[in-house]
């Protein structure tokens, strides 16, 4: 079995590479990347359709980050070089905000769900209507990113 010893990222990402009109990634003349909370609360529904909602509008791409809280170090240094880096969290404990820390990523701005008035529950689907405010919220932070 081989083990990858370097990632490389798409062509768009990060500043030391040719970005290409045509990558989603680019939000305009920037890289946009987009990280949703991974939980299994409703929070986390919402964390990750809010940024998928995020990408289909063309905002930005979502990016991996399990990648980050994995330590591989082609995605730390895509996360570093981006424009904006958007982090979506689901509650206070702020994991998605930790893992870039722990990454030394320093280049973001966190959006957090149970911030706009949304209660945390296990078990429970999320509604449109809470997307909704979270996507609200999202391209405020976005729109003064």
């Amino acid at each position: 079995m081989q083990i990858l010893k370097e990632w490389v990222m798409a062509d768009c990402c990060g500043k030391n590479k040719e970005k290409k009109s045509t990558e989603s990634c680019c939000a305009g003349s920037r890289t946009v990347l987009l990280y949703a909370c991974s939980g299994g609360a409703n929070v986390a529904e919402i964390s990750d359709k809010a940024a998928r909602e995020l990408m289909f509008a063309g905002k930005g791409t979502m990016f991996c980050l399990a990648g980050l809280g994995a330590g591989i170090p082609g995605m730390i240094q895509t996360a570093k070089d981006a424009d904006v880096n958007l982090v979506i969290d689901g509650c206070p404990m702020d994991c998605a905000k930790k893992i870039f820390e722990k990454a030394g990523v320093s280049n973001y701005t966190v959006v957090r769900v149970t911030d706009l008035g949304i209660e945390k529950v296990k078990g429970v689907r999320c509604t449109q209507e809470q997307v909704d405010k979270v996507l609200a919220k999202a391209r405020e932070v976005l729109a003064k990113a």
